[in-house]
């Protein structure tokens, strides 16, 4: 089983890897809101990558996020710190998707998309890491 979980978990950072390109890819024309977007998700697939290795996954992103600071941040199996970006994170793609009056600016998304290419990269070292 746990190869499968580690599958599982290599499976969800392709999708955090391909949320980062397309948050770079949208910063790169000028699509900060959906830059803003796609840096959110690249965390959120990453905390789902780290999730599935305890056999955790989640229908709400609050179930996901929950789960991931109780288990890995909490314990200190990861850096704290992390629990900044995902809040950062988690706010900027809230303001960008559902408030009609939100100007996302170049310097945000930078900040937002160098943040979760950070938090990517400590989820990748760990997974890669991991032994159950």
């Amino acid at each position: 089983m746990e190869g499968s979980l580690k599958e599982l978990a290599g499976y969800r950072l392709e999708r955090a890897r391909e949320m980062l390109s397309a948050s770079k890819g949208n910063l790169e024309i000028g699509e900060f809101k959906t830059s803003l977007n796609r840096s959110y998700y690249a965390v959120f697939h990453a905390m789902r990558s780290a999730n599935a290795l305890k056999e955790f996954d989640s229908s709400k992103h609050s179930g996901v996020i929950s789960f991931f600071t109780k288990e890995y941040l909490k314990t200190k199996i990861l850096d704290r710190k992390l629990a900044d970006i995902i809040k950062d994170s988690s706010l900027c793609r809230e303001k960008s998707d559902y408030d009609d009056f939100y100007v996302a600016g170049r310097t945000e998304a930078e900040e937002q998309l160098k943040n979760a290419e950070h938090f990517v990269q400590q989820i990748e070292e760990y997974v890669e890491s991991y032994k159950n």
